[in-house]
């Protein structure tokens, strides 16, 4: 049996995948969900409910009855223990199911057990209990089609569900890019929509916004908001290639907070994280100094059962003329003549704080960036690595009070390749460096 989150008194434990783009007998996607079907089978407690999130079906057929009988053969066939199970299923629209006007009809037939109707659209909300879940159209056709949605309805029905102790948000397309992959309306939602999108997510005070579509797993957090890609129900092309694995998510919400396990097919824990985060006023943490992360282990960012939190605090004094060569705050030293495995700074004529990871001799440093810094101010700013996330694992926000942001990248890994190095540099912009570490252990919430 696998071990399963379990949610506290009054939450729920739950599980979302999606894109498996079956449907096609002896096809390998359908093999592919097989095993993770048989891995969500095998969870030590059943789920509360299950999200699927698009791409049930391989679809984009031109006929009508191609596309039923795919629906037939993925609910009766591929799905059939779910029935047996008596467990609630809920789906959103996908690429594959939803392009056109015929086949968003077929998609409301075979769908009529959820509350469709309550948009107009295929968009939907349902309650269970304090918990409010919001499944957004993202290729809605009276706004656009692929990668738009109706946000005056979603924003209308978050208000008035506005009761609702906990809100979780569900489509199909990413608002922030994955693993690189990028590009407005096919990959990922239009970009003013999405500003607004998440904007809204922001203000009415969503946890996390689940989508799938770019075929991997990965976590990030927006304006504390948390984008949660998985895209691992048995479609076939990986993104990228090798990085990426077969996989759903079990999750399970409740007072203490929100916390995940990706599960790949195998049944192995891969990935998680609790959140958010809990800290000590920033004012309490510790000096740093040139070799204070030297009292952590050499290999403290590389441990799958536990995820290690590093969080700087800066005071940055930034001149009015700070020149166009990049200006370091933060490095650790490298061993042998290589580039430091972390580089904190600023760079470019706008002076935006960039992260370069350099894990591996000889290759060229990957690259993150944030914000961009005023010039000729003293400002704070605090800078955070997670192990436990991925390329989403890097983040910064101005103070104790204000939510963490991942910085942008286009790389499908993060701190968890560094190997880390106990020197450290500090640049001649930072006047003053605080830190706090802590580390979380898998099984300390189960």
């Amino acid at each position: 049996m696998i071990p399963t989150l379990q949610a506290r008194a009054g939450g729920q434990a739950f599980v979302v995948y999606g894109d498996s783009c079956s449907g096609i007998a002896d096809a390998a996607n359908a093999a592919n969900l097989r095993q993770v079907n048989a891995a969500i089978e095998d969870l030590e407690h059943k789920p509360d409910f299950i999200c699927f999130l698009g791409d049930e079906i391989m679809g984009l057929a031109d006929e009508r009855a191609d596309l039923l009988r795919q629906w037939r053969r993925f609910f009766d066939g591929e799905m059939a223990w779910l029935k047996r199970a008596g467990i609630p299923l809920y789906h959103c629209t996908g690429n594959h199911t939803v392009y056109d006007a015929a086949s968003a009809t077929v998609f409301r037939q075979v769908m009529a057990h959820l509350p469709l109707q309550d948009s107009g659209g295929l968009s939907y909300w349902v309650r269970r209990g304090p918990l409010l879940l919001v499944f957004v159209d993202t290729l809605d056709l009276k706004s656009g089609g692929e990668g738009a949605l109706d946000i005056d309805w979603l924003e209308r029905t978050l208000h008035e569900q506005a009761d609702a102790r906990h809100k979780l948000v569900f489509g199909h397309h990413p608002v922030w890019p994955v693993n690189g992959y990028s590009g407005e309306y096919q990959r990922q939602i239009e970009r003013e929509t999405g500003r607004r999108f998440w904007a809204v997510l922001r203000r009415q005070g969503v946890i996390a916004y689940f989508c799938s579509h770019i075929l991997a797993f990965d976590v990030q957090a927006h304006a504390g908001v948390l984008q949660i890609c998985t895209a691992g129900a048995g479609a076939d092309q990986r993104m990228p290639p090798g990085a990426e694995y077969l996989h759903f998510v079990q999750a399970a919400l409740d007072e203490a907070g929100f916390r995940y396990q990706a599960i790949d097919e195998q049944g192995a824990m891969r990935e998680w994280l609790c959140w958010p985060w809990r800290l000590p006023p920033s004012e309490s943490w510790a000096r740093f100094e040139r070799t204070s992360a030297a009292e952590l282990p050499r290999d403290c960012l590389q441990m799958p059962e536990r995820a290690l939190l590093i969080v700087w605090e800066m005071r940055l004094r930034l001149p009015e003329d700070a020149g166009k060569t990049p200006s370091m705050l933060l490095s650790a030293a490298a061993e042998n003549g290589a580039l430091p495995g972390v580089w904190l700074g600023l760079a470019g004529v706008d002076r935006r704080l960039t992260v370069l990871l350099s894990p591996q001799a000889n290759r060229s440093p990957h690259r993150w960036l944030g914000p961009a810094l005023p010039r000729g101010r003293t400002v704070r700013l605090q800078f955070a690595l997670h192990s436990g996330m991925g390329p989403g694992g890097l983040l910064w926000r101005w103070n104790d009070d204000a939510p963490w942001s991942s910085m942008l990248g286009a790389s499908a890994w993060g701190p968890e390749r560094l190997a880390w190095r106990g020197d450290w540099r500090i640049g001649a912009l930072a006047e003053e460096v605080r830190w706090r570490h802590r580390v979380f252990a898998h099984g300390d919430w189960l």
